[in-house]
């Protein structure tokens, strides 16, 4: 829901073709796909998240680097998919403990 509002503020502020919102969520789902198709977690995050993006730097980006959007994508789908559930959960559970700082890990483990 809160998409479709920040949505509208572009329309309102007139910012409609000069910034771009990409959505991130912790149950993030592309539409057409199974729910437990692990490839959603190319847009999920621990937090709902909206990422503004510069039209122009986004075009910028895409005439230097015209595949590019689509092979990072493609490339970051077969990565979870090779990780599988198993793989993608441990991914977390050591960035979560990177984000703890050793202190916290060595706690954890004593």
């Amino acid at each position: 829901d809160f998409l479709d509002v920040a949505d509208g503020a572009l329309v309102e502020l007139r910012l409609q073709g000069v910034l771009q919102i990409a959505s991130f969520h912790p149950h993030y789902r592309f539409a057409g796909l199974a729910a437990r198709d692990i490839t959603h977690a190319t847009n999920r995050s621990p937090h709902p998240l909206l990422h503004l993006l510069r039209e122009a730097s986004v075009a910028n980006a895409l005439a230097a680097f015209p595949r590019a959007a689509e092979e990072i994508v493609s490339r970051n789908q077969r990565r979870l998919q090779q990780l599988g559930p198993a793989g993608w959960a441990r991914l977390q559970q050591q960035c979560r403990d990177d984000a703890a700082g050793p202190a916290v890990a060595a706690a954890v483990v004593t």
